[in-house]
């Protein structure tokens, strides 16, 4: 299975021969991210859950008369709570916040508010549902919890065209004489939907199901304003998938089985839903044959429980797909995981409209790897988030990357802040003699008196000639690592303001011409110092420019003549 070149670690440095856009972020025990967003200032967030530890009170005077007591007592110390990242386009974490609600939980959906801030759907670990909206910098509006007395998991949030959210996920058949009647359930666990309004008010609950154990997976809005239900049922050690249609108060207008009406015993377990520019919908789902062997399958279908496509997506080893989108042109990205019997990688796939494969990339170390969700971004890259898991480790990492829309992974364009450390680690020598400095901007100044130029010289002396040779020694090799990344490398000449017995304009334009032949000195002696390989790097970077003397060094308010002398280098990135 094909390794990911690169993982990109907080700790790592960002510039590099080939840098991706794959941020993880490591928390003690296991982490994961479920949902990913674009947000209006083109960051991306994705949401999951990572762990609360607390160490232990080793000081307390209880003692305990087994080891199961114990051990209870330190359940609490650590566990899930939602956690929220947001990162920027230089694959830099701009915030990472954690949920601190008493009862552990875990995020599995994020939707976009008109007003840029967030609706966070998930549930807490004893078994109930949670909605909670942010504003865009992750401070809570409200917070709900709700659902029965039982087992309740939520799976999915749809943002609905009337600002308001619809939760969708499976609760446990309550009996308890507490709960409202529709709230009883059907079976061993039913479909829940619960529907809120944009400021939190809840204006209905519902259940849907069998008298076997059925789960809502995920769900979407047509466009007659009509919900889309993908649910499965379990049964006689099977699981088959149903396709419901409810309108907008959640009344069922009809439902349609999926797997019972086919000639086989192969076992399909409902993943994603998505409503399509045709609008009709597409459904992935993961296909297990009776050698428990997972594939994916794709359904298409139109609003009246038609059958439009029904494909197999066969791969080398067994894959599934938890995540999908269309892209404008009809095109899907699909992300999930593929598998053989060592390791697990993340899986991305792009497929045509008529559902053929075109396209798909492994990511991922020898150990366990997901996508769990996709955005497709403004400009169609797309967002993933999902978790890693190290070479040799047993706890998996939060993970967000962002891909092409042929699903290869993103490269990161550095900055200057990433390469500015880069740069002067090269240059340490000269830095720490005071021979060189480097600004912030990348620009490159000479200090050293043997390296400036005599009034109306152009002409390099020995001193300048053997500093080029060492100086390009150092500069050539880095451009060529980096070279992806660099636009131009700038030589400019500079001249102090004066120019004797002659007026203003002449000076102006004598000073000018001296300036270009400077830069056009140190230009063609480094150019010419180097080999075949080397100049065709440079002929396709190198500029040389004179800058008069419009920057002419000053100190103490006063021109320094003799330092404005001079040529400087600026490294300017794409």
């Amino acid at each position: 299975m094909k390794p990911l070149f690169i993982l990109l670690f907080i700790t790592l440095s960002l510039f590099a021969d080939k840098v991706d856009f794959s941020v993880i972020v490591k928390k003690p025990f296991n982490a994961a991210l479920f949902d990913v967003t674009e947000d209006y200032d083109r960051t991306i967030t994705a949401v999951g859950f990572s762990k609360v530890f607390q160490k232990a009170n080793t000081t307390t005077n209880h003692s305990y008369s087994n080891a199961f007591d114990y051990l209870s007592s330190l359940s609490s110390k650590h566990g899930s709570q939602m956690h929220l990242l947001k990162i920027d386009k230089d694959a830099k974490i701009v915030l990472s916040k954690m949920s601190s609600l008493s009862r552990f939980n875990e995020a599995v959906a994020i939707v976009k508010t008109p007003q840029d801030g967030y609706f966070i759907g998930g549930y807490t670990l004893d078994g109930s549902m949670m909605l909670m909206k942010l504003t865009a910098n992750a401070e809570p509006i409200y917070t709900k919890i709700f659902g029965t007395k039982n087992n309740d998991t939520m799976s999915n949030l749809l943002l609905l065209r009337d600002g308001g959210v619809l939760a969708i996920g499976s609760s446990v058949t309550s009996r308890s004489s507490s709960d409202a009647i529709f709230k009883t359930g059907l079976g061993g666990s039913d479909i829940s939907l619960t529907k809120f309004t944009k400021d939190g008010r809840q204006l209905w609950s519902k259940k849907y199901g069998t008298q076997n154990d059925d789960k809502g997976i995920d769900i979407v809005e047509s466009r007659d304003g009509s919900l889309m239900v993908l649910s499965s049922t379990s049964y006689e050690n099977k699981r088959d998938v149903s396709f419901m249609r409810l309108d907008e108060n959640g009344n069922k207008l009809w439902i349609k089985y999926y797997g019972s009406q086919l000639q086989s015993d192969d076992t399909f377990i409902p993943k994603k839903i998505i409503k399509l520019k045709d609008n009709n919908f597409l459904v992935s789902l993961a296909q297990y044959n009776h050698m428990r062997q997972e594939h994916i399958r794709l359904v298409k279908f139109d609003i009246y429980q038609n059958i439009l496509i029904d494909k197999e997506i066969f791969t080398t080893y067994p894959s599934a797909i938890n995540d999908l989108q269309e892209f404008t042109d009809s095109t899907i990205m699909a992300v999930g995981y593929v598998k053989d019997i060592q390791n697990s990688d993340a899986l991305a796939m792009v497929l045509s409209a008529n559902l053929v494969l075109l396209n798909q990339e492994h990511y991922g170390d020898e150990s366990y790897d997901s996508f769990n969700a996709l955005s497709i971004l403004h400009n169609s890259q797309v967002a993933v988030a999902g978790l890693h898991t190290d070479n040799k480790s047993q706890e998996s990492n939060m993970w967000v990357t962002k891909l092409n829309s042929d699903a290869t992974i993103l490269e990161v364009k550095p900055s200057n802040k990433k390469i500015l450390p880069q740069l002067k680690k090269v240059f340490n020598k000269e830095i720490s003699s005071n021979t060189l400095t480097i600004d912030k901007d990348l620009i490159l100044n000479l200090n050293n008196e043997k390296l400036y130029f005599s009034v109306g010289a152009y002409k390099l002396s020995k001193a300048q000639k053997k500093f080029l040779d060492t100086f390009s020694a150092k500069l050539i090799p880095f451009l060529q690592k980096n070279k992806d990344h660099i636009k131009s490398l700038e030589i400019n000449g500079h001249t102090s303001s004066e120019w004797a017995k002659t007026n203003f304009e002449d000076g102006y334009l004598k000073n000018e011409k001296l300036s270009f032949n400077r830069s056009f000195s140190v230009l063609s002696y480094i150019f010419k110092s180097q080999n075949k390989n080397e100049q065709k790097l440079l002929s396709k970077i190198i500029k040389g420019s004179g800058f008069n003397y419009s920057k002419n060094v000053m100190k103490k308010m006063e021109e320094d003549k003799s330092n404005s002398r001079r040529v400087t280098f600026k490294i300017v990135l794409k």
